[in-house]
């Protein structure tokens, strides 16, 4: 499966699918909850619509079939015509439209066909796509990937002074041993997890299981803002380990921290607070911002 990717268009969480170099946008996630196979089938029924679609197969498929593209340009408008995107598909060897079937199922169309299916929804949907889809793509090309790089490398710096102070500083007295000692690095790890992310390392590996066996863990998803108060949040923290502060108070210290830096940091630029991964950009919402 191709990667995929989300945007949110009014309300709705749209799926991208990457394929061959192309974007195809989910036309089932642009309806979905408004009945969105009549949707489909109707926009497919209308003449206007089997000549878009064969006029863009025309320009971009070689191994487009004219001759069937006509049979059902001839049928589109009337009554029992009917038009489904697996008929369309077969009948013409189409590529501009997709049927997926499985976690990402539904049916897909290539960005120009989708902006089209928006029109026909509504203007003001369609320019909210475009909108969106577009933000996606210049996530993708602009700096703050760089930027995203810059913080990731700066947070794995920092995580050697973290450790650095458990190590002189936690280990000396926890009795632990020589086998157990990664449990206090983990707890301190998961100390700066919570306090930034709001859950622990084995808590995100075990609601993304597959992200987790190709090798990710919780911090590779983090938003440039978050990586940020995350490289703030272990300098202060091992400061506070040297100086004996309970962890319990290093805790408290460090939630309210977090949540005025990324209320900050996120009003001041809403774009650095997008989560990223290796496969997916994706806005947060509204309530979704790992303040806690």
């Amino acid at each position: 499966m191709a990667k995929s990717q989300k945007i949110e268009v009014l309300e709705k969480s749209i799926s991208i699918m990457a394929q061959d170099g192309q974007d195809y946008i989910c036309l089932t996630d642009m309806v979905r909850g408004d009945g969105s196979d009549d949707h489909i089938r109707n926009w497919l029924r209308n003449r206007n619509t089997v000549e878009f679609l064969g006029i863009w197969e025309t320009i971009h498929n070689p191994d487009f079939k004219p001759v069937e593209f006509d049979g059902f340009r001839k049928e589109a408008g009337l009554n029992n015509f009917n038009l489904s995107p697996k008929r369309w598909i077969e009948g013409t060897n189409a590529i501009g439209l997709k049927s997926m079937s499985g976690r990402y199922g539904g049916t897909y169309a290539h960005r120009d066909i989708a902006f089209e299916f928006g029109s026909w929804i509504s203007p003001v949907f369609k320019l909210y796509l475009i909108k969106e889809y577009q933000r996606l793509k210049q996530i993708e090309t602009n700096h703050y990937n760089l930027e995203w790089n810059v913080k990731r490398i700066l947070s794995k710096a920092n995580y050697h002074i973290h450790t650095d102070a458990v190590q002189n500083y936690i280990l000396p007295q926890s009795n632990l041993p020589k086998s157990k000692e990664g449990i206090a690095y983990a707890s301190e790890a998961d100390l700066l997890n919570l306090a930034v992310f709001g859950c622990t390392a084995k808590e995100w590996r075990d609601a993304n299981p597959e992200r987790a066996a190709a090798g990710e863990n919780i911090r590779d998803i983090a938003s440039i803002n978050e990586l940020a108060v995350l490289s703030n949040m272990e300098s202060m923290n091992a400061e506070w380990i040297k100086e004996g502060l309970a962890k319990n108070a290093r805790f408290e210290k460090l939630g309210a921290i977090v949540k005025n830096q990324l209320r900050i940091l996120n009003n001041q630029d809403f774009m650095k607070s997008l989560k990223k991964s290796a496969d997916a950009v994706y806005l947060l919402q509204p309530n979704d911002k790992a303040e806690t």
